[in-house]
Order: structure tokens, then sequence, then C-alpha cells
């Protein structure tokens, strides 16, 4: 009982916050909703016992994104660039979309729901680094110097010549 107490709640604040993120007109406003969105889904990866997508969800969205979104908004220059209209007119459609594609989800979701068996949350956090460590630590390295080789061009790219 507790536990689906957990995920409504959880559910509620990520579905409150996303849909703040879209209607609100100041960006610091949404930006900050972003994050509590993306925290929300946290906790719902912690709800489920999912401890690596839990941190990984933490470091990467949350501490990362969230917060790389909001230096941007800040060091956007003028504060009446803080106050876009963000709802366009395609809103009706988009909310026709939104519709159907819920509809279709419940009524699979409804299908499907006598199928799915509650099992006890175990830790996968081991099981994965043993395999980042063991199977797969080439392709995780040379992602690693993928991701460094990007880093490197975009301080290459950003760089401005000083004329002197």
């Amino acid at each position: 009982m507790l536990e689906h107490i957990v995920f409504y709640s959880l559910s509620a604040v990520v579905l409150l916050s996303a849909l703040a993120v879209v209607t609100l007109k100041n960006t610091v406003h949404s930006s900050l909703m972003l994050g509590l969105s993306l925290a929300g889904v946290a906790g719902l990866y912690a709800a489920l016992g999912a401890d690596f997508l839990f941190a990984a969800q933490i470091m990467v969205y949350v501490s990362g994104i969230a917060v790389l979104v909001m230096f941007v908004v800040m060091l956007l220059g003028r504060a009446s660039d803080l106050h876009l209209r963000q709802v366009n007119e395609y809103w009706v459609a988009a909310l026709a979309v939104c519709g159907v594609a819920s509809v279709g989800l419940l009524r699979l979701a409804g299908a499907r729901s006598a199928t799915f068996a509650a099992a006890a949350a175990q830790p996968g956090t081991r099981i994965i680094g043993r395999l980042f460590l063991g199977e797969y630590l080439l392709p995780f390295e040379l992602i690693s110097l993928l991701l460094l080789a990007a880093l490197l061009g975009a301080v290459f790219f950003t760089h401005k010549e000083s004329a002197s």
C-alpha cells in the first residue's frame, strides 16, 4: 500500500512539474520545474529499486543538465528575453495527439495489467559494475574517449582568437 502512495505521489509531481515546464512564461521558473521533474523521475527509479538508474538520473540529468539549463538561462542576457511566450498556435493539435496517445497507452496497460508480476526489487549496481569492468570494458572506454574528443572539439570550436 505504501509503495502505491509513493508511486502515485511521485507520478503526480513529475506530471505537474512537466506541465509547468511548458506552460510557465518565465524561463527561470520553467528550468526549475524541469529540475523538479527530473528529480521526480529519479525518485520513481528509486521506488522501483533501480539504484543505478536512480544515481545516473541524479548525476547526469538533475545535477548536470538542469544546472546547465539554469546557467544558460541566467547568462542569456536581457531580462526581457526570460519572459518569452512558450505556447504556440499548434497547441490544439498537440493536445489532440497527447489525448490519442494517452488513450492508446491506457488501453494497452489495461490489456496487459494481468500479466505484470510483482517482483522484489534487487540492486543491480554490482552486476552492472562487473559488466562494465569485464565484458564491456573496451566499449565503455571507447565511449569515454569519444566523449573526451567531443569535449575537446567543443572547446576548440568555441575558443575565440585574441588579436595581439
